[in-house]
């Protein structure tokens, strides 16, 4: 039998309460002042674990007042437990958004910092996160005696009905652990699969993996196709790649001459461009002997795929220019056409001119 409620009672649980309150917003200051110390750090682990306890400490602190009150007070013992089971999973409940937090905070972390460019890995975040949430209601519900033995049977039999029902999405989401744990593409890598689409890979989620092109347009493939599709991979094994351009002179031309004018402008491209390799050995070799030309193919090396299209502009630019004042001649591909009366030699056009190639006529003597 309980006691009757006192004027003390009433005070003492007050104090208990405010208590409570007090420590909360002390804390809280507290971790205000360690997360302005934490954003100062290289490492964004302090920061995650700072933010998450920013909502656990203060609810705790709340919580264990509340228990002293209710403990100061004359309360039946069936009322007494109710009130330390509501607190408790309160705490629960907070301590599970908390770790949530903090896991999947860690795991953007290490996905960040080992994806390249600015890169995230979602799908483990959410993964993550949600096996921390179902713990967390798991013993939630311990604590409140629900037996969760018929609720873990009741979702292995109901589970197989749901994997049935979504066998595109767990198709998808299996796909995606295994593109990432085999680490055939992360995000950050530049990709081109034998379908066409191709670029940068932006994020890699339970269901889609997402592509940005050099026109900063996204480009949305789901993870089964991306895992069954011929890809080519431009950052891996090496994210450092070379080109090819293929060039063409005349067979009036000292091929000597111009190996050497062209590995120097080559030199000048690697050392001057940004992207360009510099420590690239310029790389010449001739291959061809045209219709009217020698063709020999240069070898550039870039830093990654997205810099060629600058290297072989300032490359062609730079060797053009060399070339004429090096008295070097690229020629005009010529077609020669049979007439009956004679020879017709006719230029193929260069460019986009409307104006077009002068043509010379030949008549055999």
């Amino acid at each position: 039998m309980t006691r009757a409620l006192t004027v003390d009672d009433l005070v003492y649980a007050g104090i208990a309460l405010a208590a409570g309150l007090l420590a909360a917003f002390l804390l809280r200051m507290l971790l205000r002042w360690l997360g302005r110390h934490a954003e100062r750090t290289n490492w964004r682990g302090d920061d995650v674990l700072v933010d998450a306890l920013r909502m656990v400490v203060p609810w705790a602190a709340v919580a264990g007042g509340a228990a002293s009150a209710a403990a100061a007070l004359p309360l039946t013992r069936t009322v007494q437990h109710n009130v330390n089971q509501t607190l408790t999973v309160l705490v629960i409940f907070a301590a599970t958004v908390s770790a949530a937090r903090v896991v999947a905070g860690l795991v953007r972390s290490v996905t960040q910092s080992r994806s390249g460019v600015a890169g995230s890995a979602t799908i483990f975040t959410n993964i993550t996160r949600i096996l921390v949430l179902a713990i967390g209601f798991l013993v939630g519900l311990q604590t409140l005696g629900i037996s969760i033995a018929p609720l873990l049977t009741a979702l292995g039999v109901g589970g197989l009905a749901v994997a049935l029902a979504l066998q595109d999405t767990l198709a998808n989401l299996f796909a995606g652990i295994h593109i990432l744990a085999s680490k055939t593409v992360q995000p950050g890598d530049y990709i081109q699969l034998s379908s066409g689409e191709e670029g940068y890979v932006e994020d890699i989620n339970w269901r889609q993996t997402t592509v940005r092109n050099l026109s900063n347009n996204l480009v949305v493939i789901p993870n089964a196709q991306l895992a069954k599709t011929n890809m080519t991979n431009f950052m891996r094994p090496e994210q450092q790649l070379t080109i090819l351009v293929q060039v063409g002179v005349s067979y009036d031309s000292d091929l000597e001459q111009v190996e050497r004018v062209t590995k120097e402008v080559v030199a000048e491209v690697m050392t001057g461009i940004t992207g360009a390799v510099p420590e690239h050995e310029p790389a010449v070799r001739f291959h061809t002997f045209g219709d009217s030309r020698i063709g020999f193919t240069v070898i550039l090396g870039v830093g990654e795929f997205s810099d060629q299209y600058r290297i072989k502009h300032e490359f062609i630019k730079r060797l053009h220019r060399r070339y004429r004042d090096e008295g070097i001649r690229i020629p005009s591909p010529a077609r020669t056409v049979a007439l009956q009366q004679g020879t017709v030699v006719i230029p193929q056009q260069r460019g986009t001119g409307s104006e077009p190639d002068d043509m010379t006529v030949t008549t055999p003597i």
